[in-house]
């Protein structure tokens, strides 16, 4: 059974001050609460902060800032003896349906920046355009987070992790390696930060076109031999492509993870 729940509190308080801002908290229950969730966020302007907390349901908090308030129609200003009065409702729509809640805005001209705290096991999707940065804090699971413009940044996790920002930094740390499933961290204009417990058995593939790679692991490097096409012997022609991604192992290699950024340096660190 599907429950949906549509945000739309209008707070008057504090109209005088530009732009104005509304903020509010719901609690919302999982389906099955004894197994963990898939949270999946999906905005167009605002970050997302989601934190790990000891209780079973999730509580969402929503601070509004209206964008359109400052431009066109804000440069009207009020007539004589009116004042203005802003609409500070979200419009952030939660669904949920077989222990998969959604959270969504109706209101694209609208900043919603969300405050999240879910049980510490929980499998995250998190979406955002524009307006601030993306962070994950304490949670295991399944984690798959993009930012267009902004920066991505996951702290003390566990779990299954991809992780992608076209415009900002991309930083991670990781308390332990629970998962089979390979990882991804890459960035388009920024650096790309991971931290891996000391102990950690991985797989690494590291490129950066416009940057460095470091890292205090002791890690061994594997070869990248060319690709060769050759096709003389029928007329053709011989190819010689050689590939700047670097691949090496740590701990005698184990899962696969894969550092991608286009500009910025890419940096590997041995968790304290």
């Amino acid at each position: 059974m599907k429950k949906t729940v549509s945000i739309g509190v209008f707070i008057a308080a504090m109209w005088l001050i530009a732009p104005a801002y509304g903020q509010e908290a719901l609690t919302v229950n999982f389906s099955d609460p004894s197994r963990p969730g898939l949270l999946k966020v999906n905005i167009i302007n605002g970050g997302i902060v989601v934190k790990a907390h000891s209780r079973r349901d999730v509580i969402i908090e929503g601070k509004t800032q209206n964008v359109l308030s400052r431009g066109f129609n804000g440069r009207q200003g009020a007539p004589p003896g009116l004042r203005r009065i802003d609409n500070n409702a979200s419009g952030l729509t939660i669904e949920e349906e077989n222990n998969v809640m959604s959270v969504t805005t109706r209101l694209p001209g609208n900043s919603s920046d969300l405050e999240i705290q879910v049980p510490a096991r929980t499998n995250l999707s998190l979406r955002t355009m524009n307006g601030g940065d993306i962070v994950v804090e304490g949670v295991e699971g399944e984690i798959e987070v993009t930012n267009m413009n902004g920066g991505v940044v996951l702290n003390n996790v566990a779990g299954a992790m991809v992780a992608h920002s076209a415009n900002g930094r991309v930083l991670a740390t990781l308390r332990e390696i629970t998962s089979k499933m390979p990882m991804s961290f890459t960035s388009m204009n920024g650096n790309v930060d991971i931290t891996l417990p000391s102990n950690a058995k991985v797989n690494l593939k590291m490129r950066t076109d416009n940057g460095a790679t470091y890292s205090d692991f002791e890690m061994q490097i594997r070869p990248n031999p060319p690709t060769v096409e050759d096709s003389r012997n029928q007329r053709g022609r011989l190819r010689i492509e050689t590939d700047k991604t670097l691949n090496g192992t740590i701990n005698g290699g184990g899962l696969d993870v894969d550092l991608r950024t286009l500009n910025g340096n890419i940096y590997i660190r041995k968790g304290k």
